[in-house]
Formats: C-alpha cells, sequence, structure tokens
C-alpha cells in the first residue's frame, strides 16, 4: 500500500500545488520583466494573438519585436513547444525544500539550509537575495548576518517563493506551516520579506480546507504582524475586491499604492497575488490567468497562485491543458533531482506531511 492509497483526497490537493506551482510558473515566465512586460502590454500581447481571455499557456508571439523581448527560454514554454516542465528557482525551491525536512526533518534549523544551498545548488542559478546570501554562506558569515550584510534585496520575494514546501507538509496548520517558513526564510530576508514567506506557506496549508479563498486569505493574515505592510496590503486588495471593484481597477489603485517598490518587492507582488486569488474566486485557470495578466514577478506570483489554486481544487480538477504539457517531469538546477517526476515528489511530500500529522 502506498501513502496514496492511506488518503486519496489529501494527495490529489497535494499533487493539485506541485501542478499549479509548476503550471503557473511556465504560464509566466516568457514575460517575467515587470519593469517591461507590463499589464497593459501582456494584454496587447494577448489581443494580437486572439488569446484573450487567457485559457491556456501563453501563444507563441504574433510578431518579431514580441519575440525578442520575450526571455529566451520562451520557446519552451508556450503552448504547443512544451515538453515537460522548463527548469526555474521557483521550482527548485520547492524541491530543495523538500529534500531538507527529508534529510532533516521538521527541526531543521537555518544554518542547514544554508548547508543544503550551498551542497545542491549552483550558485549562478540564485538571484537578488539568495544570491547575496549565498556569497555571505561561502564567505563564512552565519544566518542571520547572511540576510543583512550587503543585501539590499531583503524584503523582495525570494523568500515567499520557497514556502510551499512548508504550506504542503503542514495542511490545515498554518501556524506551523508559517513557522517553518520564517525559519527558512531569515537566511535571506528580513521585514516583509520574511513575513511573505509565512504568509504564502499560511496561505496555502489553510487552503487544504477552507471554504472559500477569502477565508484562506483570512487566515494566513493571522500569522504576520496586523499593522505590517504586507498585512495592509492584502487586507486593502480584500477591501477593494469586496466593494465589487473591478480586477483591472483594483490593480490600478494598487499599483499607485506600491509603485515605488519597484517590480520584485515582496508588497506589490503580495497585492498582484491577491487580487489573482479572489478573482479568481477558486477557478484553477482564472486564478493562474488573471494573476499573470497582472505583471511583476509574473512566473513567480504565477507559481504560488497555481498552487495555491491547485491545492483548493485538487489535480483531479485542474484542467488538462495545464498538466498534459507537463508529462510528469520537472528539469531541476537542484543537483541529483533533474528529471524527477512531479507524482514522485508530490509522494514525497505526502510522506511528510502524513509523517509530521
Amino acid at each position: 500500500m502506498t501513502p496514496w492509497d492511506t488518503d486519496p483526497a489529501l494527495a490529489d490537493r497535494i499533487l493539485g500545488g506541485w501542478l499549479g506551482r509548476i503550471a503557473g510558473n511556465m504560464l509566466g515566465k516568457p514575460v517575467e520583466q515587470g519593469d517591461l512586460w507590463t499589464r497593459d502590454r501582456i494584454d496587447r500581447y494577448l489581443r494580437k494573438a486572439s488569446a484573450l481571455p487567457l485559457t491556456d499557456y501563453l501563444p507563441e508571439p504574433a510578431d518579431e519585436n514580441d519575440a525578442v523581448e520575450l526571455r529566451p527560454e520562451w520557446r519552451s514554454c508556450v503552448r504547443g513547444r512544451i515538453q515537460g516542465s522548463c527548469r526555474d528557482d521557483d521550482v527548485d525551491y520547492a524541491i530543495l525544500g523538500l529534500h531538507l525536512l527529508e534529510t532533516h526533518g521538521f527541526g531543521f534549523s537555518t544554518e542547514q539550509v544554508g548547508d543544503l544551498w550551498l551542497l545542491r545548488l549552483p550558485y549562478l542559478q540564485t538571484f537578488t537575495a539568495e544570491r547575496a546570501a549565498y556569497r555571505n554562506l561561502a564567505g563564512g558569515l552565519k544566518p542571520p548576518v547572511t540576510a543583512t550584510y550587503d543585501n539590499p534585496y531583503q524584503e523582495w520575494i525570494g523568500a515567499l517563493i520557497r514556502a510551499d514546501i512548508y504550506g504542503w507538509t503542514c495542511p490545515d496548520d498554518p501556524r506551523r506551516a508559517a513557522a517553518l517558513a520564517r525559519r527558512d526564510a531569515v537566511l535571506s530576508h528580513t521585514g516583509n520579506g520574511v513575513y511573505g514567506a509565512m504568509w504564502a506557506a499560511a496561505l496555502i496549508s489553510a487552503a487544504f480546507t477552507a471554504p472559500t479563498v477569502r477565508a484562506a486569505v483570512d487566515t494566513a493574515l493571522t500569522v504576520i504582524p496586523a499593522s505590517s505592510r504586507l498585512a495592509r496590503t492584502v487586507r486593502r486588495v480584500a477591501s477593494l475586491h469586496e466593494t465589487r471593484l473591478s480586477w483591472e481597477d483594483t490593480l490600478s489603485t494598487m499599483a499607485e499604492e506600491t509603485a515605488r517598490l519597484g517590480w520584485i518587492h515582496t508588497i506589490p507582488n503580495a497585492a498582484v497575488l491577491t487580487a489573482g486569488l479572489l478573482y479568481g474566486d477558486g477557478d484553477f485557470t482564472r486564478t493562474v490567468a488573471l494573476t499573470v495578466r497582472a505583471g511583476l514577478d509574473t512566473d513567480s506570483n504565477g507559481a504560488t497562485a497555481g498552487s495555491v489554486a491547485g491545492v483548493l481544487t485538487g489535480a483531479a480538477a485542474i484542467p488538462p491543458q495545464w498538466k498534459d504539457p507537463l508529462e510528469d517531469t520537472v528539469r531541476s538546477a537542484v543537483f541529483g533531482f533533474d528529471g524527477v517526476r512531479i507524482t514522485d515528489l508530490a509522494e514525497r511530500t505526502l510522506r511528510l506531511a502524513q509523517a509530521e500529522h
């Protein structure tokens, strides 16, 4: 008997989280450059290809100008060309987190997170805060100094994208998930950068049992300081959604309020992510499509939105146009994991969740 047999509903939701993260990441990857690929430009791209409303991976570019300005990986990430997932740090960190929990258990230390980075993750596959922390680790510094020394990216989105594994392995235990995510995040982040990881882990954990998306969002807010800018931003998006303001107008309002922070900072991306989840209202396709169409860090936001939506719906309910092209295969820069099966990652995650609970 396998772990899948003992709790098929939990297994389906965990697999949904993995598939959703990978599919959402792939959807957003070609347009991951928020200062160039704005919301308006992404929609112009889609209109040229007659792809609005967006219900599948991005179409091929309709003209050469767009092709030149997409990320070079677009040829492996647009519809009709996908044969298994592309490599990306948004998926690498989920795999590395799984390996961390399998190796050190739920009592892991921040120092052990850093040790695994040095052992399993190539330096040039890290970016912004993670690269600064990696460099600090290699220079002999220890956490939490690794997060603060010569690191101007402390509140950027990197820690948030590492948080999914803690939500998947702590279903319906958002405080536990947030505590694990914090222990990981402080290696490279401070302030709202850490709160973003805690919030994302709690959001995914809550999605296993929440009756609505809004309920999961509200639960996730309970694990971070209510006065933090992250909490205030999420509440602001939720209040605009409550007034029945359109998705477009909500994003325009939030863009004005967060514009000075830049397109990779945790705060504006949390606004985009919250809007995608609330206006997507539990529908997997609508959730990832709205989140990526909003711009900013499109692949990271698409990945987290897909993870939450995949947990909410379960793998069986994710439409086949998102799952089938992935061919149950992951490309990864994490040493020893390239070519691993998505179903294998999900089964190993399920074992951890069952062992912990």
